[in-house]
């Protein structure tokens, strides 16, 4: 089980400007700081949270299980095979495709954002309009439990069949429900009320109701709870050590994933190369280390407070928005941190890049560009109606548009002094992905112990369900 993964890379020459941008030597300088972060993660950090030993005050909560998750789930993959937490999720997702045709992932922030970064990226665009065939017997995945919103969930309900009895595989669904407490009011009602539907669905046949619920949670709290009372037949863990937003490669990502016919694996090993990547490599060859820097620097040198990854594929359009509230959540504390905002083009071009050309001079724009593409590359084609005027460019294709729109993008901000980077995925595909997780959430925790901010929590986040809580009341 070897890790090979075409790697990455990382460029920052946009950002390069004489008057404009951040030197050659601003980074430089910054390296060493950086490296002592890096030293510090795997000398003190990470030994102190596999330790279990006293954590100082500002290090707490130390959430940093993500690190090595990825190799440990391979290795234990590797020595049990079907009795390691990976093989369990890979039998019970083979279980599923046999016994239903949609699942239900609920689940909120963490919970669900990397499992729908995934289906988005790794997926064909249209996985789940696709027959059962072509889907290779895999279900349709929907994701609820994330908002409080009466027309989707009544939709989604609907469209399940409410009301209606299953006849067979056709007809019959399952819920996956991730939460580690249970306490998170929205995917609880989500939950209390697709389990319902759930078990109505199931006719004279309700004993069979825990074969169709799967929890992914902590090992106690109110959903633990609820599925010891429902008797669950299969459950999964959140990791004690590995918050929300950076548990997409524990089963609150992985199962889903495999669900939808992903090769976890591949994705696993990816997380685990960037890793290698991050504690070995130095500047221009560490894209953790390189990220952050340019980041950083363009922050606190030129106040570029607001940070724009521009994605130049929409199937990488929930990769963005998975990244949003891992920046968002992890370092917008104290007053501090950039703001994150997801562009996709060139559909955004005709709405936001008039704004980030000729606006305020405060962004910092990362462009995610693929590699390769999933299809054959599509021409514009001539036609005997060319009012268009586009039999001139007919042999052209859409990839080649695409590389033209990058190129050309770049070449205005840069003629205007605007800060740019690119971010080079081989391909939109597992190892691919695998990484960039993986040096997204890397770079995050670096970024925040440079700025002195504890990376890890979101205590901001509690002030909105502690007065929801007591309006409902």
């Amino acid at each position: 089980m070897g890790v090979k993964c075409k790697p990455i890379e990382y460029r920052w020459d946009g950002a390069l400007l004489p008057q404009f941008g951040i030197s050659a030597a601003d980074i430089d300088g910054l390296y060493p700081r950086l490296l002592e972060i890096r030293d510090q993660i795997f000398a003190h950090e990470l030994p102190l949270y596999e330790s279990g030993g006293a954590v100082p005050a500002d290090w707490q909560p130390l959430d940093a299980g993500f690190i090595e998750l990825p190799q440990r789930l391979l290795s234990q993959y590797q020595a049990e095979r079907e009795n390691s937490e990976l093989g369990r999720i890979l039998a019970c997702a083979k279980r599923l495709r046999d016994q239903v045709d949609r699942v239900v992932v609920l689940g909120i922030g963490g919970s669900y954002m990397g499992a729908r970064a995934i289906l988005e990226s790794c997926c064909q665009p249209y996985y789940n309009e696709w027959s059962r065939a072509e889907r290779g017997g895999r279900p349709r995945v929907y994701f609820e439990g994330n908002n409080v919103d009466n027309d989707h969930s009544q939709a989604l309900l609907q469209f399940l069949g409410q009301g209606r009895v299953a006849r067979g595989v056709e007809d019959r669904w399952a819920l996956v429900v991730i939460s580690k407490s249970g306490g998170t009011i929205e995917t609880a009602v989500a939950f209390r009320q697709f389990l319902a539907a759930l078990k109505s669905s199931l006719g004279d046949a309700q004993e069979r109701l825990p074969e169709f619920v799967i929890p992914v949670t902590g090992e106690s709290g109110k959903l633990a709870s609820l599925a010891d009372a429902l008797g669950c037949r299969e459950r999964f863990p959140v990791p004690d050590g590995v918050g929300g937003r950076f548990s997409v490669f524990s089963a609150v990502g992985l199962l889903p994933a495999a669900l939808m016919g992903v090769d976890v694996v591949a994705m696993l090993q990816g997380a685990v190369a960037m890793n290698e990547r991050f504690r070995t490599q130095g500047l221009g060859d560490n894209p953790v280390l390189d990220y952050t820097a340019v980041s950083h620097l363009a922050e606190k040198l030129r106040g570029h407070h607001t940070r724009i990854l521009s994605v130049w594929s929409k199937s990488l359009e929930a990769v963005g928005l998975w990244y949003d509230q891992l920046l968002a959540e992890s370092l917008g504390k104290h007053e501090q941190g950039a703001l994150p905002l997801t562009v996709v083009n060139t559909r955004d071009l005709h709405s936001r890049a008039q704004q980030h050309q000729e606006g305020r001079r405060d962004k910092l724009i990362t462009n995610l560009i693929l590699d390769s593409w999933r299809y054959d590359a599509l021409t514009v084609g001539s036609s005997v109606h060319d009012q268009d005027g586009l039999n001139e460019i007919a042999p052209k294709t859409l990839p080649e548009l695409m590389t033209a729109a990058i190129a050309g993008t770049n070449q205005a901000y840069r003629e205007d002094g605007r800060l740019t980077a690119d971010l080079h995925l081989p391909a939109a595909d597992e190892s691919s992905i695998g990484q960039l997780f993986q040096m997204l959430m890397l770079a995050t925790v670096v970024e925040g112990r440079l700025l002195g901010i504890n990376p890890y929590g979101q205590p901001g986040v509690e002030k909105y369900k502690i007065n929801m809580k007591r309006l409902l009341a």
